[in-house]
């Protein structure tokens, strides 16, 4: 006769539900990565992505714009849009990925909203997003 094994320890089972948030956190923790830059939704990006097919790796570019964005510790995603000969893109990426290479942030954007999805439907000059112009030390 088959035994019932629980997947979890039964310990789990008895823990209040604030004891049990602050186990996963630490669990998660181990695994999120703090080599990532800091960027927004309305944010233009440039995520490189390690591709495997068959025995082969290759790291794929998919430069857009971040149009959403899900904060959930080492579950967090971002999803970027592109516009590919005339056709928009979308993709969503797992942030705390071992196969992002690297993320590079090309222009800061200007937003009111936290998630960019009317963007879908605008064409044109209409679905731009205004770049925020970096104050920096200029070369005098």
């Amino acid at each position: 006769m088959h035994t019932y094994r629980p997947l979890l320890p039964l310990e789990l089972f008895n823990m209040t539900t604030e004891a049990r948030g602050t186990l996963i956190e630490k669990l998660e923790s181990q695994y999120l990565r703090t080599d990532l830059p800091q960027f927004r939704v309305g944010d233009t990006v440039a995520v490189h992505y390690r591709i495997v097919e068959g025995d082969k790796t290759r790291v794929q570019l998919f430069k857009g714009l971040v149009i959403k964005r899900h904060r959930a510790g080492a579950r967090s995603t971002f999803t970027v849009r592109k516009n590919s000969f005339g056709v928009g893109v979308e993709r969503t990426f797992v942030l705390h990925s071992p196969r992002i290479e690297k993320i590079e942030v090309e222009a800061r954007g200007i937003v009111r909203r936290a998630r960019l999805f009317y963007l879908r439907e605008l064409t044109g000059k209409k679905a731009r997003v205004r770049a925020k112009l970096e104050r920096g030390n200029s070369a005098q």
